[in-house]
């Protein structure tokens, strides 16, 4: 009987470290992990202006579409050439 108990504590212990572990990496983890994906993603999606200098430039001025595909929202990505 004793030996049931003692396997029945682990597994409580294995079921509540799993549970931390989730909700550590849902509430600290992947909010900062969806910002970066969407920052990245708003730079794949927008409309950006040419490079007024050639290799000199480091950001272009973008802008994010509305749905009749007018700029709105300035925003800096990095220049990709």
């Amino acid at each position: 009987m004793k030996q049931a108990t003692g396997e029945l504590n682990a597994t409580v212990v294995v079921v509540l470290s799993v549970g931390v572990l989730m909700a550590f990496f849902y509430y600290t983890l992947w909010p900062v992990l969806r910002k970066n994906f969407e920052e990245n993603a708003k730079c794949s999606k927008a409309v950006c202006e040419p490079c007024d200098n050639g290799t000199d430039c480091d950001y272009v001025t973008c802008y994010s579409k509305n749905k009749d595909h007018t700029p709105q929202n300035a925003f800096e990505c990095v220049y990709k050439g």
